[in-house]
């Protein structure tokens, strides 16, 4: 795309202004047109991305970001997917398809790092955004023509990140939403695209229909079934078919297949909830090997928790048994990032939940009800002391990582 084109925003006037639109027939008479500049960002195979950063070796070879061979894959590069690779497949099924591949662990505390970075650039930069994501977002930029060229503006902000950051994004500019995540996914990888006011619906005209987002797998068959095969096709259909054989959802299909959108980009929002989980290589039935699983998944998610600056005000455990079949329970907390209270929480509901008689595949850890704040200290008990250990503690794992020191579980029994 030209450096310096600028997308010009077309000045329409709103018809049927305060009508809630239910159905085709009522769409067809009552048309919704808007002014608005939607930027749409999406970092390139973001796991895979952030671990080059650190393995810069690993770059131009396949590589598979899911853990154990048990687990599905979270991310892959391109050289992966070139192989049939793609995310949510099982990574034994992965490496039968691409044997080469490089497979690495998850490592959600440098994504969310790397996340908080680009969400924090985009933060000080837009006018308003929203974190689709931890990699993609949407920023409004309606109405900044008057001051600004809006594609510029874009174009400097992804070139920022870049320069910021090290890691490679996409991006897209467009009147609405859909039409910018779309053009953002044609601009991959690593490019970006300008959809002018009033060439959405010839933008995505010779485009599969499974470029939309909201058309999965069984519906792309359903609409292949009918003849339909790009979205300039489906845009030629007449609603009603669609809501007839579709319901409700076949007349969103066909207004997003003209390239009419009009969804909100919703304001950024703080964190509510952090999680974490991990399949096992081999199915484990001991107690005190999954209660050491356990802390470790407990502490390093309340080293997260500190590190925003955060506390938690529920805790929840998951366990899932080797027949997949998978159970929750949480329980509410007095506020707080302590780890002695957090482990003392979650093995109660692991202990729970668990039947020993049973192996377990899978456990994991949630916190939620977030709020930004700092442990209140009691001179009568021994929450100073414990405040200043986990200073220590962390203080060490920032250095050395995680791995370098653990606490076992008896810390969470009241043991000494």
């Amino acid at each position: 795309m030209g450096g310096h084109v600028e997308a010009r925003v077309i000045k329409r006037k709103m018809r049927c202004k305060n009508t809630r639109i239910k159905n085709a027939d009522q769409y067809v008479n009552c048309h919704p047109m808007f002014t608005r500049a939607i930027l749409h960002l999406d970092l390139d195979a973001f796991f895979v991305s952030v671990e080059l950063l650190r393995r810069p070796e690993l770059r131009g070879k396949p590589v598979i970001i899911g853990g154990s061979e048990r687990g599905v894959v979270a991310s892959c590069s391109y050289e992966a997917r070139k192989t049939g690779v793609h995310s949510a497949m099982p990574v034994t099924a992965a490496l039968r398809l691409c044997p080469q591949a490089v497979v690495i662990k998850v490592d959600m505390q440098a994504y969310s790092k790397h996340s908080k970075i680009v969400t924090s650039i985009i933060a000080e930069a837009a006018p308003m955004f929203q974190k689709a994501s931890i990699d993609e977002f949407y920023v409004d930029l309606s109405g900044m023509d008057q001051h600004f060229g809006c594609w510029k503006w874009s174009q400097e902000l992804r070139q920022r990140i870049m320069r910021e950051t090290g890691l490679p994004i996409s991006a897209a500019l467009s009147v609405n939403k859909i039409v910018s995540k779309i053009g953002t996914g044609e601009a991959k990888p690593n490019g970006e695209m300008l959809i002018p006011a009033g060439t959405e619906r010839a933008f995505l005209a010779p485009l599969p229909v499974g470029k939309m987002p909201s058309i999965g797998k069984e519906t792309e068959r359903r609409l292949n079934q009918l003849g339909i095969r790009t979205l300039g096709e489906l845009a030629a259909l007449s609603p009603a078919l669609l809501e007839r054989d579709f319901g409700k959802h076949g007349f969103q299909l066909w207004k997003r297949a003209k390239g009419e959108d009009d969804s909100p980009v919703e304001p950024y929002r703080e964190q509510k909830s952090m999680s974490t989980e991990r399949t096992f290589n081999e199915d484990i039935g001991d107690v005190p090997q999954l209660s050491d699983r356990l802390s470790e998944l407990v502490s390093s998610l309340a080293f997260d928790l500190r590190q925003d600056q955060k506390l938690s005000a529920c805790v929840a455990v998951k366990i899932r048994y080797s027949d997949f079949s998978t159970f929750t329970q949480q329980r509410a907390i007095p506020r707080t990032a302590s780890d002695s209270i957090l482990l003392r929480t979650a093995l109660e509901l692991f202990h729970q939940l668990y039947d020993p008689r049973r192996p377990l595949r899978l456990i994991g850890v949630r916190f939620s009800e977030l709020a930004g704040g700092s442990e209140q200290v009691n001179l009568f008990d021994d929450t100073s002391r414990e405040n200043q250990l986990l200073r220590e503690l962390d203080r060490i794992r920032k250095r050395f990582g995680m791995k370098a020191i653990v606490r076992g579980t008896n810390v969470a029994k009241g043991k000494k």
